[in-house]
């Protein structure tokens, strides 16, 4: 009786584990991808600000940096938002 106990407690922690994994992986946070830059014309690779816009939907929010800008601050008018 207390082994059915066991592995229902560690079927259910398992769950919350892997629960827990893709919200990290796949939820908001910062990402790294890839643009065309329509600005400069040039393909750029940018980190990503992700946030949850509406119930189970991911937008981007923000740019945080750009191959195009190595080690500065991002002057642009970022509008290689709506592409990513």
């Amino acid at each position: 009786m207390t082994n059915i106990y066991l592995l229902e407690m560690s079927t259910v922690l398992v769950c919350w584990a892997v629960a827990g994994y893709v919200i990290w992986k796949w939820g908001p946070g910062f990402r790294k991808r890839g643009v065309a830059c329509p600005e400069r014309k040039a393909r750029a690779r940018v980190r990503a600000e992700q946030r949850e816009a509406e119930f189970g939907c991911l937008r981007v929010a923000d740019v945080k940096s750009c191959s195009l800008f190595p080690g500065a601050e991002l002057t642009c008018s970022k509008a290689c938002v709506p592409r990513l």
